[in-house]
This record gives C-alpha cells, sequence and structure tokens, in this order.
C-alpha cells in the first residue's frame, strides 16, 4: 500500500529521547530521509546514526526549542542540506509532577516554554516553509492530559498539552489552503526517560494499568503507525485532529 510510502520525502524529528529516536528510524524505514534534532546534541547524533545504517540521509543538530534563535538556526541549517521538509514531527517534552500548590512559577514557565512554545516556534520555522513549497505534514505531540486531569501534579503539563491541542488545530485551519496539513498525537504514559520515576513507582504505576482498558501504558513502538500515517498520503484528507494512542483510556473516562 504505498499510500504509506514516504521514500524520497524529507522528515524533521525534533526531540531525540526514547520517543523521538524510535519515530526517526521509523520514518527512514519508511523511506524518508531523517533531520533529528535536540537539546543534547549527543542524542541527536545517535539517532542520525540509526537512520543513515539503513541507506537514508540523517542530519543531526542542536537546538533549544525554546529559543526563537536557536530555532531559526536549526532550520536554516536543515534547509541548508534538504531543499524542502515535507514532514515535522515535534515532540521535544518535558514534564515536572509538582503539586499544584508548591510549583513555583518558574516551573510552570519552563513546561510551558518547552511544551506549548518550543511547539509553535518549530511549527512556524518549518510551517513558513511549507507553504512556500506548496504543502507539508505537521505532527505535534500533545496527550490525553491536554483533555483530561490527572493525579500527581500535571497542572503545568495538562496546561501545556492543552495549548499544543488549540495550536495543532489553530494552525490546520489557517494553513489548510496552503496544503499544510497539522495533527496531533495525544498518548497515554509512554514508556521513556520521561516516565521512569512515575512508572517505577509501584502505586501510581498500577493505578495507571488498572485504568486503561487494554492493561497496559504505551511503548514507542505504538506510535510508529499513528506518526507513519499523519506522515504520509494516507493522511491527505485530514488535519486538526488529535489522535488518542491511549488503549481505551478516554473512551473509560
Amino acid at each position: 500500500m504505498n499510500i504509506f510510502d514516504l521514500a524520497g520525502k524529507h522528515a524533521v524529528v525534533v526531540g531525540a529521547g526514547g520517543i523521538g529516536a524510535v519515530l526517526a528510524v521509523a520514518l527512514a524505514e519508511s523511506g524518508a530521509n531523517v533531520a533529528v534534532a535536540d537539546k543534547d546534541l549527543r542524542r541527536a547524533e545517535d539517532a542520525a546514526v540509526r537512520v543513515r545504517a539503513l541507506g537514508r540521509e540523517g542530519l543531526a543538530l542542536s537546538v533549544d526549542v525554546t529559543s526563537e534563535t536557536e530555532v531559526a538556526e536549526m532550520a536554516s541549517s536543515v534547509y541548508s542540506s534538504f531543499l524542502r521538509v515535507d514532514i515535522l514531527v515535534n515532540c521535544a517534552g518535558l514534564v515536572t509532577r509538582k503539586p499544584s500548590e508548591i510549583l513555583t512559577v518558574a516551573e510552570w514557565q519552563r513546561v510551558m516554554d518547552v511544551n506549548a512554545l518550543g511547539t509553535f516556534l518549530c511549527c512556524q520555522a518549518f510551517g513558513r516553509e511549507m507553504i512556500r513549497h506548496g504543502g507539508g505534514k505537521i505532527v505535534n505531540f500533545s496527550s490525553v492530559r491536554g483533555r483530561y486531569g490527572t493525579f500527581k501534579g500535571n497542572v503545568d503539563y495538562c496546561a501545556s498539552k492543552a495549548a499544543v491541542d488549540g495550536l495543532t488545530r489553530q494552525l490546520a485551519v489557517e494553513w489548510a489552503e496552503h496544503g499544510v496539513k497539522v495533527n496531533a498525537i495525544a498518548p497515554t504514559v509512554v514508556e521513556s526517560e520521561l516516565t521512569a520515576d512515575l512508572l517505577g513507582d509501584t502505586r501510581a504505576a498500577k493505578r495507571l494499568r488498572e485504568s486503561i482498558p487494554q492493561g497496559r501504558w504505551a511503548t514507542a513502538h505504538d506510535l510508529i503507525g499513528p506518526v507513519v500515517f499523519f506522515a504520509s498520503a494516507a493522511s491527505d484528507y485530514v488535519t486538526g485532529q488529535i489522535l488518542y494512542v491511549d488503549g481505551g483510556l478516554t473512551a473509560a473516562v
């Protein structure tokens, strides 16, 4: 089914943690050349090596997504190697899990800056060029917590992901006439370095597992199909959607 084929496409994955690295490789396996950007250049380089091992072009870049200057420089570096970018996947993220009553303004702002502002800056930097080139696919990473509350102090995270949902819908409407599709994936807890402390809490992990109809939390591999769908021609008439990849969690709320 060649509607999922990404051969000859150029993708950018922002955020090279466990999730981002897996998705970068998956896009390469589907045929795309992939640039990987992360604040930790070493992580980006590790992912790019795996991309190149598949016979694709793989770039590694450093970026602080909260800096408009650094995002602009990162985009410029990508375009110096790729003549165009067809796919952007925004999965850089941060969480504190600090109770609301003791969360500081600085902690709140940091989460909002990484999760919401960072997503916007990357969408803007690559969206401009996608508009000029006649289209593209943007996949943002939200969370079920953009819509539903949870335990264990996530007020900053929930607010930031709700912002990502709103951003996704608005950009989808604004850029539809230019052929730029903007969607978001909203998973439940994904096993990664960001969630190691949560899943290491026996009580919290048990409560989480019991709340999900499929009886388990997500892994990065559960996100591959949805990302390839949104990145490919299979989703050409889909934009402004928030796809819950959650094992049935939101259906049971």
